[in-house]
C-alpha cells in the first residue's frame, strides 16, 4: 500500500522519482498512491517507450488520464499532450504509444454512478477561456470536480471549496504556499484544502482535482 491513508498530506517531486517495470515491456510507472499492486485505487505518471503497448483491458471504477507528453493511442484514436479523457467502467481498450508519452493515470476512482465517457483537448479549450488565470472544468459529478488553470501572469488561487480533498498536479511553472514553492512534476495531495490559497507563477498550468477524497 503507498500514500493511502487520506488524512496524511502528501508531496512528491515525480521528476526525482525512479521508473518502476510494469507487468508489460517498455511501460514503467511512478506510483504516487496504490491500494494493491495490480489492482484498486491507483495514482501513477505512466511513460509508454516508443512502440510499446498494453494488452485489451477494461478498468473496475473507471480510469482517468491526461497525457503530459507524446501521443498516447488505442483503437479510438491518437490522443496527444494535453488530452484529458475518462473511461468508466465497462470501457475497454488496449493502449499503446508509436512515439512513445507520459500519462498522468488514476483508476479505480469513479462514483458508482459515474459513466461519463470525455475526451477534452484542453489546449485548445484553454485558448479559448477568458481572463488572466485561464479555467477550463473538466468534470463535474456530485461535489466532485476536475479542473485545469492556466496563468498567463502571477496570480493566486484559492482552493477553500476542496472541503474533501485536494489534489493538485503541476504541469509547468510553479505554484506556492507556506510550505514552500512546487515546480513542474510536482503533485500533492491533501485531505481538505479549506483555507488553502496558492500563488502562481505567470506560465503556469497545472491540474486540480477536488472534494473526491471522502468518496474514494
Amino acid at each position: 500500500m503507498i500514500n493511502m491513508d487520506y488524512s496524511k498530506s502528501v508531496t512528491i517531486d515525480t521528476l526525482g522519482q525512479e521508473w518502476v517495470a510494469s507487468p508489460m515491456s517498455g511501460v514503467w510507472r511512478k506510483p504516487l498512491a496504490r491500494e494493491d499492486a495490480e489492482r484498486g485505487h491507483a495514482t501513477s505518471i505512466v511513460k509508454y517507450d516508443a512502440g510499446a503497448s498494453f494488452s485489451a483491458h477494461g478498468h473496475p471504477k473507471g480510469e482517468e488520464i491526461l497525457v503530459l507528453q507524446g501521443v498516447f493511442s488505442d483503437e479510438t484514436g491518437d490522443y496527444p499532450a494535453g488530452t484529458y479523457f475518462r473511461n468508466p467502467e465497462g470501457f475497454s481498450h488496449a493502449p499503446f504509444s508509436k512515439e512513445g508519452c507520459t500519462i498522468l493515470v488514476k483508476l479505480h476512482q469513479f462514483q458508482a454512478e459515474d459513466s461519463a465517457h470525455i475526451c477534452i483537448d484542453t489546449r485548445k479549450a484553454l485558448v479559448q477561456q477568458p481572463g488572466v488565470c485561464k479555467h477550463l472544468q473538466l468534470h463535474q459529478f456530485a461535489n466532485e470536480q476536475v479542473e485545469m488553470f492556466r496563468c498567463i501572469a502571477d496570480a493566486e488561487l484559492d482552493f477553500s471549496y476542496a472541503v474533501d480533498g485536494l489534489e493538485i498536479y503541476v504541469i509547468s511553472g510553479s505554484l506556492s504556499d507556506e510550505g514552500g514553492v512546487y515546480y513542474a512534476g510536482y503533485w500533492t495531495r491533501m485531505y481538505s484544502g479549506k483555507g488553502k490559497s496558492y500563488k502562481v507563477s505567470a506560465g503556469s498550468l497545472i491540474w486540480v482535482k477536488s472534494n473526491h477524497l471522502s468518496l474514494s
